[in-house]
C-alpha cells in the first residue's frame, strides 16, 4: 500500500479558498475550453508524506516535461474538500482527473461526476469500488502484504520466538488497498495461527491511517494482551512507528519485531536501529511516471491497451490496470532505497545514523 512519509506536523483542514491557491501548472482554465489539462487530487499530507515529497514532485514533473496542463492539489484528509476540488477542476477545464480516493464512496461521487461531464479518470494507487475508473494504476498490493506477512515470520524465526503472540495494527478500514494488504499478510500468517506455531493476538484497524491514533489503539492492545505481543504486524511505516513509540514505553522496542511499508526515512531510521524489522519499498516514481503517461495519454483522446486489469469486488468489472511489483526491505538491503535515489543519503544517514548507515553498506 504508495498508499505510505513521516516526522509528521498535523495539518489543519484547508479552507476551500486556500484550496483553489495551489501548485498549479496554468491558472487559467476555464468551462470553455477543451484544451488537455489533468487534475490531481492527492488524499492528505497525515497518514504519509510521500503524497507531497514523492507522488506530487514525480507527477509535476512528468507534466511539465509533457508541456501539458495541469493542476495539482492536496485534500488534507477532507471528504467535502475533495469533492470541492474535483467540481473546481471540472469546472476549469480538466479533461482526465487522476485521484487518490479518501473512501469509495466520495470517490465514485468524483468520478461519476467526471463521467457525466466526459472527463476521463485514473485511480491512483487506491481502487475507487464501485468507480470503474478508466485505468487503476498501483502496486500488487496483496503482494505488499505477503511481503510485510512473510517479512514478520523471518524475523521471528531469526529471533526464535516459540508460539509468538502476533498484533495486527491494520490500515484505514475505508481504504481498498488496507483491505488488499491484510489479506496478503493473513495469507501467510493464518496457516500458523491454524497450526498453533502463532498465537492471533489483536487485530485492529486505524481509522484514516491516523498516526496518533494507531499509537493509542496499539497502547490498548498491550494492556488487552497484559503486555504479552511478540510480534506487530503494522500496515505502514507511521503505524509502525507508532507501536515502537509505545513498546519504547515499555522496554520492548528491538525485542518485539514490527513491519511497515513505504520505506520512509523514518521507517528505514527505525531499521537501522534495530526497532523494525522490515518494510515494503514501492518505487513511487514508477508509479508517478505510469499514471502520468496514462493521464497524459487520456487528455490527448488517446488511450492504452495495458495488458493488466483488476476486478472490482462491488461490480465486477474489470477496470484496465497497472500494477508494479513491491520489494522487501531489512537491514540487508536497505542501502537499495538510497541506491534506487528514492531517500536521500544525507538525510537518512544526518547525525547519529551516520555510524550505523556505513555498517549497512550505505556509502
Amino acid at each position: 500500500m504508495r498508499r505510505s512519509l513521516l516526522a509528521l506536523t498535523a495539518i489543519g483542514v484547508m479552507t476551500v479558498g486556500s484550496l483553489a491557491a495551489c501548485n498549479s501548472g496554468d491558472d487559467t482554465g476555464t468551462g470553455a475550453t477543451k484544451t488537455p489539462k489533468i487534475g490531481v487530487i492527492l488524499p492528505d499530507s497525515k497518514s504519509s508524506n510521500r503524497w507531497e515529497t514523492a507522488d506530487h514532485k514525480y507527477l509535476e514533473d512528468a507534466f511539465k516535461a509533457a508541456g501539458v496542463k495541469y493542476d495539482i492539489q492536496n485534500a488534507q484528509g477532507d471528504k467535502s474538500a475533495f469533492q470541492t476540488i474535483a467540481d473546481q477542476m471540472i469546472t476549469n477545464g480538466a479533461t482526465v482527473l487522476l485521484t487518490v480516493n479518501l473512501d469509495s464512496g466520495t470517490g465514485k461521487a468524483v468520478i461519476d461526476k467526471a463521467r457525466s461531464q466526459g472527463v476521463a479518470t485514473i485511480d491512483y494507487d487506491r481502487l475507487t469500488l464501485g468507480g470503474n475508473a478508466s485505468y487503476y494504476v498501483s502496486f500488487d498490493n496483496e503482494a505488499v502484504g505477503k511481503l510485510q506477512g512473510q517479512g514478520l515470520v523471518d524475523c521471528l524465526t531469526k529471533k526464535n520466538v516459540k508460539n509468538p503472540v502476533i498484533a495486527e495494527l491494520n490500515g484505514s478500514p475505508t481504504d481498498n488497498n488496507a483491505t488488499l494488504f491484510k489479506n496478503g499478510y493473513d495469507s501467510v500468517l493464518k496457516p500458523k495461527y491454524d497450526a498453533k506455531e502463532y498465537t492471533k493476538g489483536p487485530d485492529q484497524s486505524v481509522p484514516d491511517w491516523d498516526n496518533a491514533q494507531g499509537g493509542v489503539i496499539f497502547e490498548q492492545m498491550m494492556t488487552t494482551a497484559k503486555g504479552k505481543i511478540d510480534g506487530v504486524l503494522a500496515a505502514n511505516d507511521g503505524l509502525g512507528n507508532a507501536a515502537i513509540a509505545i513498546l519504547k514505553k515499555n522496554k520492548l522496542n528491538g525485542k518485539v519485531p514490527v513491519t511497515g511499508q513505504d520505506a520512509t526515512v523514518q521507517g528505514l531510521q527505525n531499521i537501522l536501529l534495530g526497532d523494525q524489522c522490515m518494510t515494503v519499498y514501492k518505487a513511487i516514481k514508477k508509479e508517478a511516471d505510469e499514471a502520468s503517461a496514462l493521464a497524459i495519454l487520456l487528455a490527448k483522446g488517446e488511450k492504452k491497451d495495458t495488458g493488466q486489469s483488476v476486478t472490482d469486488p462491488t461490480t465486477q468489472q474489470k477496470v484496465p490496470a497497472v500494477l508494479l511489483t513491491p520489494v522487501s526491505i531489512t537491514i540487508d538491503n536497505v542501502k537499495d532505497v538510497v541506491t534506487d535515489g528514492f531517500v536521500k543519503k544525507e538525510e537518512l544517514c544526518a547525525g547519529d545514523f551516520a555510524a550505523k548507515c556505513t555498517a549497512a553498506g550505505i556509502s
